[in-house]
């Protein structure tokens, strides 16, 4: 179920952190952390996958769809938005992409099939999703 996305906070019976791990010396908190990166199927072949609840919408670079579809270009839709912010600068958008992946779960596969910016100035070698679709499909991080 997703989420209650409601302003309401409840600030009534707050209790104290909890870690589930040995709390790390002052100042090296930073080493717990990790990334949500997956591995999806896209037309038979295996690919890496980023779950960004950072960002507002899914994307994947121009360079890896030359690298992994060789026909990509004939499936690439128009986008009305051509620039895009991060906080690294700004990103230019050639068009939208449709690509249905796979992902593997234990209780039985999850078939997708979410529009990627496809963005012509980003090196990113995996595929991100973006809380676009993570709303649309009630992923809850």
């Amino acid at each position: 179920m997703p989420q209650d996305n409601s302003n309401k906070i409840l600030c009534k019976h707050t209790q104290d952190e909890q870690t589930f791990l040995v709390t790390p010396t002052k100042g090296m908190e930073y080493i717990h952390g990790t990334d949500t990166k997956m591995t999806v199927c896209i037309d038979n072949a295996q690919h890496p996958l980023i779950i960004d609840s950072g960002a507002h919408c899914s994307i994947v670079a121009r360079k890896y769809l030359y690298n992994h579809f060789p026909n990509w270009e004939s499936q690439l839709l128009p986008t009305k938005a051509k620039n895009f912010k991060s906080a690294s600068g700004k990103m230019t958008s050639i068009g939208t992409i449709i690509k249905e992946r796979i992902i593997p779960h234990r209780k039985g596969n999850i078939r997708l099939n979410p529009e990627f910016v496809v963005l012509d100035d980003v090196h990113s070698q995996e595929l991100l999703l973006g809380t676009d679709y993570q709303r649309m499909y009630g992923i809850d991080i």
